[in-house]
């Protein structure tokens, strides 16, 4: 008594990874590349003046951009006049003047 095997040619194997790798590039990989553009994006076009918000939370208004150590100095309270250092990639979002005049 003999039995064979059906085997499968090596593509058709191979076919379901290759389309797994596919789904996980479009739904993982290439949304996560275009965050990462969009948040370099903002950080180029971060200036004097503008009020932000880091990773952390804090909120302030930009007094000083050290490009050179990718440093930025927030002023957090007008009162006391204090400033705090941040690393430029921990601002998250750059606030609208609209939302500034609301406080």
């Amino acid at each position: 008594m003999e039995e064979t095997v059906a085997q499968g040619s090596p593509m058709g194997m191979l076919l379901p990874f290759i389309m797994m790798i596919g789904v996980v590039y479009l739904l993982i990989i290439r949304p996560q590349q275009k965050q990462k553009k969009e948040h370099q994006k903002m950080l180029d076009a971060l200036k004097i003046g503008d009020k932000v918000v880091t990773s952390s939370g804090m909120i302030g208004k930009i007094s000083k951009i050290k490009n050179d150590k990718n440093i930025i100095v927030l002023k957090v309270d007008d009162n006391t006049n204090t400033k705090i250092e941040f690393q430029k990639s921990s601002v998250i979002a750059i606030l609208d003047s609209k939302e500034e005049e609301n406080d």
